[in-house]
């Protein structure tokens, strides 16, 4: 098996870990042909989460075999030992954990993928209890003393409590690895995975040839003399729909409905009224445009060839022609004449809001606050209850716009069928109830345990979230959580 397929295989099974699917995980894993020291270390870990203690042995074995410095994995096969009631060999694997530390207090797994922390109080702690197991009480004492000069400020109250239950000779719970936590492979790795294409695909963005779909490269053609003579009519340009016509001066639309276009456009018409208005098609949108705004084009290679686009003139813009209700020309279809229905131009007002972006909502004039607060709202994807509207960019008591406003007091200030607002929203607080108990593995960890509501903070990725609960902070992983409904807060 290559790297690249032993990688995509390692990150599929953690992948499905993550997703509580240990049995599709561990089947994913098996069928890596050779695996490298983490990889068997994931294996024991889903074993022994299987209770298969003997399958889990055989994994960490050959996983100190790839790799005789892998502190962790003789931490976990000790764990392994201790619950197979093999006790001496428990105790030495302990022992060789603790002098793989080498004297340092901890050793943080973050840098090679496994999210956590190897501390040596720990494995003393470990080794205190074995020795308790076999009898030896004292011998318990003197590793968990020596315990308190490796102790961290997360671990001194688990050691304080060994060393109570052994002067009364009592047995204590074992520190265990969270087997639920994997080695996983580097994300830059995993980030090469996926096939790119650098060149791209050529693409024809103009031809004379109907649905012409070729994109490769055509050989030189050999020149011959008394070759085909060209053709006297002009091959015409086609065109999608309507007539083409060149745009000779700047338009700019008053209602919702026209259609903004610039000198030297070319638009296609599609309709036109008795009252000197077109309906037009321009880069895909659809609107009215002045027709004496427009100039009829002949578009062929001949004119193309000699005569070229005639730039547009620099004389004054024609007056806007009246629109004359049932000579100005409407979209055949009925779903866009519904949708001009309701954008009639008789009583519609066009709001403008100021946000971190300006957008524009068309409302009927002298709507009611829920109708406008439901359409800015729905325009911004946010709860109408999280969005405040002002009459000036600075909201206060006197320009906040509410459900107790007067709305004739917006409607009075719009202009020619416009009026402008100012948008801000304020974020609302989201709430997670624990599905499962968590117990921290890590300082960085938030423990709580099952029905705990948390406060969310922030996403750190898919997998962690970082959240407050009982007063602690800290991350956790997303699938132990999920989501309280907004009415149920």
């Amino acid at each position: 098996m290559s790297f690249v397929d032993t990688l995509r295989h390692w990150d599929e099974a953690v992948t499905c870990v993550n997703r509580q699917d240990f049995s599709k995980a561990l089947e994913i894993f098996l069928a890596i042909q050779e695996p490298n020291s983490k990889i068997f270390f994931d294996i024991g870990c889903l074993h022994l989460l299987n209770q298969d203690f003997d399958a889990a042995e055989k994994a960490f074995d050959c996983s100190i075999r790839k790799d005789e410095h892998l502190a962790i994995a003789f931490f976990q096969r000790g764990i392994t030992f201790y619950k197979k009631k093999r006790y001496e060999e428990s105790l030495a694997d302990f022992q060789k954990t603790f002098k793989t530390l080498r004297g340092n207090q901890l050793i943080d797994y973050k840098a090679l993928g496994l999210r956590y922390i190897l501390y040596a109080c720990d494995v003393l702690h470990n080794m205190a209890l074995v020795e308790a197991q076999l009898g030896r009480w004292e011998k318990a004492q003197e590793y968990l003393m020596k315990a308190l000069d490796y102790k961290t400020e997360a671990r001194f109250n688990i050691i304080d409590k060994a060393l109570q239950s052994i002067l009364k000779q009592k047995l204590f719970k074992l520190v265990e690895f969270q087997s639920k936590e994997m080695f996983k492979p580097n994300k830059h790795y995993v980030a090469e995975l996926e096939k790119k294409d650098y060149l791209g695909k050529a693409k024809v963005v103009a031809s004379v040839v109907p649905q012409d779909e070729f994109s490769g490269f055509a050989p030189l053609q050999p020149q011959v003399e008394d070759g085909p003579t060209c053709p006297k009519e002009p091959v015409v340009l086609r065109a999608l729909e309507g007539d083409p016509h060149t745009v000779l001066f700047e338009f700019i639309p008053e209602t919702s409905d026209e259609l903004a276009v610039v000198p030297g456009n070319i638009v296609f018409v599609l309709q036109k009224g008795a009252d000197n208005w077109a309906y037009v098609v321009f880069n895909e949108r659809k609107g009215l445009v002045p027709y004496n705004y427009l100039e009829r084009l002949e578009i062929s290679l001949a004119s193309n060839k000699n005569k070229g686009i005639t730039p547009p003139p620099s004389r004054e813009p024609p007056t806007r022609p009246e629109r004359i209700q049932g000579l100005t020309p409407r979209e055949a279809t009925s779903g866009n004449r519904q949708r001009q229905e309701k954008q009639s131009t008789d009583n519609s007002c066009i709001v403008k809001v100021h946000f971190n972006f300006n957008f524009v909502v068309s409302v009927p004039s002298g709507s009611p606050y829920t109708m406008l607060i439901e359409k800015i709202s729905r325009k911004l994807n946010l709860p109408s209850s999280a969005v405040t509207l002002s009459l000036t960019s600075e909201a206060s008591e006197q320009s906040v716009i509410s459900a107790n406003t007067e709305m004739e007091k917006l409607w009075s200030r719009a202009s020619s069928g416009r009026v402008t607002l100012w948008c801000n929203t304020k974020e609302e607080e989201v709430h997670l109830v624990a599905l499962h108990s968590y117990e921290s593995s890590n300082p960085e960890d938030l423990s709580f345990q099952q029905g705990d509501k948390i406060k969310l903070l922030s996403k750190i990725n898919q997998d962690w979230l970082e959240g407050q609960c009982n007063g602690n902070t800290g991350i956790f992983p997303a699938s132990f959580v999920e989501e309280v409904p907004a009415n149920s807060q």
